[in-house]
């Protein structure tokens, strides 16, 4: 059996006899449904965007209408519910939990406290911490992750060094402020696709050159997980496990990439008129 499909009953069956309401939710959100619909749709009113499951919206968890700001992010979220067979496998819906987070905002924060979130990310950026020893290893993270970081310091201004000590890096207050000014210009919506994005990768930097189209997502993969590949490559990897994880972790930084464009680029319908 493979493991992630036994770390799923092991979850399961502790929600199960959880008795706590958190993890009653939990359980609901967690548990398995056939198929109950049909067809897929999508209906628009005033720039608003609502997903039909057959004759019934969409809703997200605590019960809210699922309705998201553009035509091109309500056909993702209406692809994933349409590409279910038999079983709603739900951890397959990346698109459609984002706009959950979005809209439920379970947590509760504001603005300002999910840039705080993101910022976070700088004292533990991936990018910034070096090993010592192997050689070999060393010489693949300047050689990686070097022009990255270059890159990053050009295009924001900012003043960000790696070391090889434990000790975090230096951020100087300056540079914290200029990406924050910088996530402060983007919407709400796409600010939790930063974070996921952030959180999935473990690197600020990698994931704003993600955002910026510099790198694509299986390159912010590799620079990501680069000493993990560097490991599996002098020892071998975990039968299926490695592989499961990647595949998953690649599926949720591509959609939290997919997730940013959608809600911050606008699209216009030109209709063509017959001569």
């Amino acid at each position: 059996m493979a493991f992630k499909t036994l770390a799923n009953q092991c979850l399961s069956s502790m929600l199960l006899k959880s008795r706590i309401p958190a993890a009653n939710m939990l359980k609901r959100g967690f548990r398995e449904r056939k198929k109950f619909y049909k067809s897929v749709s999508i209906t628009e009113s005033e720039g608003v965007f609502e997903i039909n499951l057959d004759q019934r919206k969409l809703k997200t968890p605590s019960g809210k209408l699922l309705q998201v700001p553009s035509e091109a992010l309500a056909i993702a979220v209406c692809t994933e519910w349409d590409k279910q067979t038999d079983i709603i496998k739900q951890h397959t819906m990346q698109m459609t939990t984002l706009c959950n987070t979005a809209l439920d905002n379970p947590t509760g924060r504001n603005k300002e406290q999910v840039i705080t979130s993101i910022l976070h990310f700088l004292d533990t950026d991936t990018v910034c911490y070096r090993q010592e020893l192997p050689v070999d290893l060393v010489e693949l993270q300047t050689r990686e992750w070097d022009p990255l970081l270059d890159w990053f310091n050009s295009r924001y201004e900012t003043d960000i060094t790696s070391t090889q000590s434990i000790i975090p890096p230096a951020v100087p207050d300056e540079t914290r402020a200029k990406l924050r000014q910088h996530l402060m210009t983007h919407n709400e919506w796409a600010l939790f696709g930063y974070e996921s994005a952030v959180q999935s990768l473990k690197s600020i930097v990698v994931s704003f050159a993600l955002m910026d189209r510099h790198i694509h997502v299986e390159r912010a993969m590799a620079l990501s997980r680069l000493e993990e590949e560097f490991q599996i490559s002098k020892w071998g990897e975990v039968e299926w496990g490695h592989r499961i994880d990647h595949m998953d972790l690649q599926a949720r930084v591509a959609a939290a990439t997919l997730f940013v464009h959608l809600v911050t680029e606008t699209t216009h319908k030109i209709k063509k008129i017959a001569i």
